[in-house]
């Protein structure tokens, strides 16, 4: 039974979240409410077995004395204190009552002071990421590639200066479409739009497939093995 009350319990709540949906009435619309309720709740302990899990994957580092065992101790070091600070809302001026992400706040001065700029490190790292993977995909070895070449090599000079004044001289023409800072646009606002409507319905699909299988008890692999 230990198997069979999870994927009755999926079963029911997956069926009642489905009609809810497709039946936006009474009582179904009052069960949807509750049962988001239950999902946050659920979330909670979701974090707590996460924070859990970080401390121990890095403990078991320190441990083991690995190489990086230093990284480990920052990082156990820092969410601690970040936990603490947000919990007990230092620096709040209405103290335990207040928001801990209001003005003032010691946990508004670590997000802005230390999360913020190691976000934007991050994302100016993986520019450098992105244009050695450019490199190497883009070239123009195959049909496709050189489409994939020429697209991104309109695109990238099409948001810049220097797209403007090459083609300067076809604005106000019949041909005024290829002036390429226009031809960028038009890229991206229809075979990149396409593309991207293409991937997110391959998406959803994905996910209702998934879905009933989970309802369906189909996929059990969340609920453990056999044994």
């Amino acid at each position: 039974m230990r198997r069979e009350i999870p994927l009755i319990i999926t079963f029911l709540v997956g069926v009642l979240l489905v009609v809810s949906i497709f039946i936006p009435r009474l009582p179904f619309t009052e069960l949807e409410s509750e049962l988001s309720k239950w999902v946050s709740i659920i979330a909670v302990f979701g974090f707590v077995l996460g924070a859990g899990n970080l401390l121990q994957t890095h403990f078991k580092k320190i441990e083991k004395k690995h190489s990086d065992r230093f990284y480990s101790w920052v990082t156990i070091l820092g969410f601690l204190l970040t936990l603490i600070i947000g919990l007990f809302k230092f620096g709040s001026p209405t103290g335990m009552q207040g928001n801990y992400q209001g003005d003032g706040t010691w946990f508004k001065l670590i997000y802005d002071a230390v999360f913020t700029p190691l976000t934007s490190t991050m994302f100016s790292l993986l520019a450098f990421y992105v244009a050695s993977a450019s490199y190497r995909a883009f070239r123009a070895k195959t049909a496709e590639a050189t489409v994939l070449l020429l697209a991104a090599f309109i695109i990238l000079v099409g948001r810049t200066p220097l797209g403007y004044y090459l083609t300067f001289w076809l604005v106000g023409t019949p041909f005024e479409f290829l002036h390429i800072p226009n031809l960028s646009t038009w890229i991206l606002s229809v075979p990149n739009l396409a593309g991207q409507r293409a991937v997110m319905i391959g998406i959803a699909l994905g996910v209702i497939a998934t879905s009933l299988k989970l309802i369906l008890g189909i996929e059990r692999g969340w609920i453990g093995s056999e044994k």
